[in-house]
């Protein structure tokens, strides 16, 4: 029996929507280029592997047969290619030359003087009809035409899949009108790493700040089988954030005295060998909405960044590549955004 859940409502002023793995979004480079990103944000600290993700380049497939082309490549979503690590860059052009000329086709690779940002691309992409771009190799996925005046709703459905999997949600979509659904389209894949997905208006993705505290603050918890040892040892409390009970530490402190009292209880944990979770928590964006999804039966959380609001919801299915579907009412315009997780039971 399918259960259908209030998560909670999303604005978006700007009229386009992007739909992405809310962990991912320290990567996001808003109207930068990519190449301003520390490749360390991607685990890549060897410093001649930081300099391949720094110089990528990005590509347009242009000519008669560009469309066509881009999608019998079938490398990336959409009709360019981004972050090309510079040393790959002839190889592509080379295999691009190949397919297009056993395929017949008239298209060719242009490399872009300069990189697209990731809210360009998204917002091209919403142009062309709404889908799938790259962040990193993340896929990400924008639409446009969303009602920019006013709060949509968004909603999760919950089914028993049973089999020792029990219940979790089937999908989550952001209506966008009380019209009925006549046919649907594929958009494409969001790509999860973190277990979360995240429904945000494009420019207030420009304004967030996923690891700088929005008040100078921060937090300090720690949990686990050595978390009572720890707080009388360091005079720690319980946190008293709701749905996080047995954790320890501190809250609302200033960033350095945060993260020097997160690096002491750190060393003591590796140093003793003791078993415990220690997390330092900046009053992001990420931080506020993290704290309602923890406190929340439903697992979700707003966040408003300027005029916007945006939407984090978990999984329930942890990882995974996850389809985004648009609900189309019978004159072609869009009524819902979904993504599905049916597929994940499998």
């Amino acid at each position: 029996m399918e259960e259908i859940f209030r998560l909670g409502e999303i604005s978006c002023p700007s009229g386009v929507m992007a739909v992405l793995d809310g962990g991912h979004l320290g990567l996001w480079s808003g109207e930068r280029s990519p190449a301003e990103v520390d490749p360390a944000l991607l685990g890549v600290h060897d410093p001649a592997a930081a300099a391949e993700v720094r110089n990528s380049v990005d590509f347009a497939v242009v000519g008669p047969d560009a469309a066509a082309a881009a999608r019998s490549f079938g490398r990336q979503p959409g009709a360019m290619l981004h972050d090309i690590p510079a040393s790959r860059a002839a190889e592509l052009g080379t295999l691009f030359e190949e397919h297009c000329l056993a395929a017949g086709l008239d298209a060719r690779l242009e490399a872009l003087a300069n990189r697209e940002p990731h809210a360009r691309r998204a917002r091209r992409t919403a142009l062309e009809g709404g889908g799938g771009f790259l962040m990193f190799g993340v896929p990400v996925v924008a639409v446009g035409g969303v009602p920019s005046d006013v709060r949509l709703p968004v909603l999760a459905s919950r089914v028993d899949f049973g089999d020792g999997i029990g219940p979790r949600w089937s999908e989550i979509s952001v209506r966008l009108s009380a019209a009925e659904a006549e046919s649907s389209v594929l958009l494409g894949d969001i790509g999860v790493d973190w277990a979360r997905v995240l429904f945000g208006d494009v420019d207030a993705l420009n304004a967030w700040q996923h690891d700088e505290p929005v008040d100078g603050l921060a937090d300090v918890a720690f949990w686990g089988a050595a978390a009572e040892e720890a707080a009388v040892t360091f005079a720690a409390s319980e946190l008293g954030e709701p749905g996080e009970d047995g954790v320890r530490g501190w809250t609302g402190l200033a960033v350095a005295e945060a993260m020097e009292k997160a690096l002491a209880v750190q060393s003591w944990k590796e140093e003793t060998g003791r078993r415990m979770m220690v997390d330092f928590r900046p009053h992001s964006h990420h931080w506020q909405v993290m704290r309602q999804v923890r406190a929340s039966e439903v697992e979700a959380g707003t966040v408003d960044v300027g005029d916007a609001r945006l939407l984090c919801a978990m999984t329930s299915w942890g990882d995974g590549y996850f389809p985004v579907s648009a609900d189309l009412d019978a004159s072609g315009s869009v009524v819902a955004v979904r993504v599905s997780f049916s597929d994940a039971a499998g």
